[in-house]
């Protein structure tokens, strides 16, 4: 029989803030969490240090095992431009205990090609309602492969979408491709997809975007082809999926190009 790994949770602290944490999170959830292979889990506290980890989230990084992530900060993990949209997000969910839910973020893995994820957050409280950190939750969507055979019912819809990037079609338009209602669309996209049907549409902008961003065209001409009304549109919706600039991605696509 194999051996499972070790569970998501430090055996001793070694800091006041991760034992609140860890006093508030039940035991049998952080081994739960440690089963998910293509959803990361961390939990942090109010310090900003993660406190537990599965090996989901320790794939993300440049790090071998959850001992060299427990305890360290975004900063200490990811590049600036990633850590910085961390540490934004955590502290709107510390400061007004509303969580986070299902945030599209384009994530760049170490060594490797950008990965789509959803991600939500929420505060934890203790016992006397104090928040004591947070737990998150990040689902990779690369396993949702538009030629699986089980979109193929939507194909008309992704056919749609790769049609009109510089033209984004609406959702009546999605639906009407897809012979649907609104309603109807919106509960098969999600179910297949873990996105609505505009997030999808946005996903395929930006994926565009990221294709275009390794050639020559500038900026301002990436943008009017994937649909957006200029570059300050582009460089702020692009911005918020990913962490950095347009500019930024392209030297960072081109640092990374096979030689």
């Amino acid at each position: 029989m194999g051996t499972r790994p070790a569970p998501a949770q430090p055996a001793e602290p070694a800091w006041p803030a991760a034992r609140a944490l860890l006093r508030s999170l039940d035991a049998s959830f952080l081994g739960l969490v440690d089963d998910l292979t293509a959803t990361m889990f961390c939990a942090k506290d109010t310090t900003g240090r993660y406190v537990a980890v599965n090996d989901a989230f320790v794939r993300r990084t440049s790090e071998r095992s959850r001992r060299d992530v427990v305890g360290r900060r975004a900063a200490d993990l990811f590049v600036p431009q990633l850590a910085r949209r961390y540490d934004e997000q955590d502290a709107h969910v510390l400061d007004t205990g509303r969580p986070l839910r299902r945030e599209l973020e384009l994530i760049l893995r170490p060594g490797g090609r950008p990965g789509w994820y959803l991600t939500s957050k929420v505060a934890v409280r203790d016992g006397r309602g104090r928040t004591v950190g947070l737990v998150s939750l990040s689902e990779d969507l690369g396993t949702h492969d538009p030629a699986d055979p089980a979109v193929q019912s939507l194909a008309r819809v992704l056919a749609l979408v790769q049609a009109r990037l510089a033209d984004p079609p609406s959702s009546a338009e999605l639906a009407a491709a897809a012979g649907c209602s609104t309603s109807a669309l919106d509960r098969r996209v999600r179910r297949v997809f873990g996105l609505s049907p505009q997030q999808l549409v946005l996903r395929a902008r930006v994926d565009h975007a990221t294709v275009l961003l390794t050639g020559p065209d500038p900026v301002a001409d990436v943008a009017v082809a994937c649909g957006f009304y200029d570059q300050a549109a582009l460089t702020r919706t692009f911005g918020r999926l990913t962490g950095q600039t347009p500019a930024q991605f392209r030297r960072w696509s081109r640092s990374h190009a096979a030689p």
